[in-house]
């Protein structure tokens, strides 16, 4: 399960999604997430899946690859979904009768637009990630804020940080992993026993990870120290970040497909 979250990971190409500006993807991505929830009943959400499907096949991103991302959210998209089915009630007689428990029409149509809802979420936010490298998308997220900067925000610092917490996600996975196998190697039960003592059980493995995220930390920011890192005051960049023509392009193709998708929730109400 460890070795199945792929968040955080870039996945190099030259589709026309990797070459896409990373402020224009990050926009859009904050757009797409927006309409996932205005989107209000099946046809925009099918819409939604359509296009996003569209554009992992552009990018050339294999199907394992988003199953796989999925896998690790899955008890949380079953408990959405169980959420949903038992608490959302209706106007009309329940479908479902036995003691307490009532599951209405009303609540398995919840339950399944909530539950795609969040698998649209990941898959899209991972898009992003899959599609952008740690450098670039410093840049365009320092790019984007850099109006903070006249309040006196630490704009630069603020992207870096946000990168390197991103970046380090696969190596803390990679080396949480490490450490699990290495703790059964040693007889440890991990997967089997009560709650409790899978509990106690993970003590063994938050420690070392722990000491390992800090040592990695401590050898970055030296290895920072001594290259003179200063932030971003005075910084050239050996790639600047220019809008071309095919940005805007692709800004106006999903802007129409994003309206289309919004405007489901007129012309659809009764589903």
């Amino acid at each position: 399960m460890i070795r199945d979250i792929t968040i955080g990971q870039h996945f190099p190409g030259n589709s026309v999604l990797h070459r896409l500006d990373p402020r224009m993807k990050i926009v859009l991505t904050m757009a797409y997430i927006v309409l996932l929830f205005v989107a209000a009943n099946p046809a925009g959400l099918a819409l939604a899946t359509v296009l996003l499907a569209g554009l992992y096949r552009v990018a050339k991103i294999p199907l394992r690859i988003i199953v796989k991302s999925l896998k690790p959210i899955l008890p949380i998209i079953v408990f959405t979904v169980v959420l949903n089915l038992f608490f959302i009630t209706g106007e009309s007689q329940p479908l479902v009768e036995l003691g307490f428990i009532k599951i209405y029409s009303e609540g398995i149509r919840y339950a399944v637009l909530m539950g795609v809802r969040i698998i649209l979420l990941i898959a899209g936010t991972s898009l992003l990630t899959y599609t952008t490298s740690p450098i670039a998308l410093t840049d365009a997220i320092e790019r984007l804020l850099s109006p903070l900067s006249k309040l006196h925000l630490p704009v630069h610092e603020l992207a870096m940080v946000m990168t390197i917490a991103l970046r380090f996600i696969p190596t803390l996975i990679e080396e949480t992993d490490k450490i699990m196998n290495a703790q059964k190697a040693r007889g440890a039960q991990l997967d089997s026993g009560t709650l409790q003592q899978r509990m106690k059980a993970m003590v063994p493995i938050l420690i070392p990870l722990f000491v390992s995220a800090f040592r990695r930390a401590d050898e970055l920011a030296m290895a920072m120290e001594c290259r003179c890192y200063r932030g971003g005051e005075g910084r050239t960049r050996l790639k600047q970040l220019r809008l071309t023509t095919n940005d805007w392009l692709c800004c106006v193709v999903c802007l129409v497909l994003f309206g289309a998708i919004w405007c489901t929730n007129f012309f659809f109400t009764g589903l």
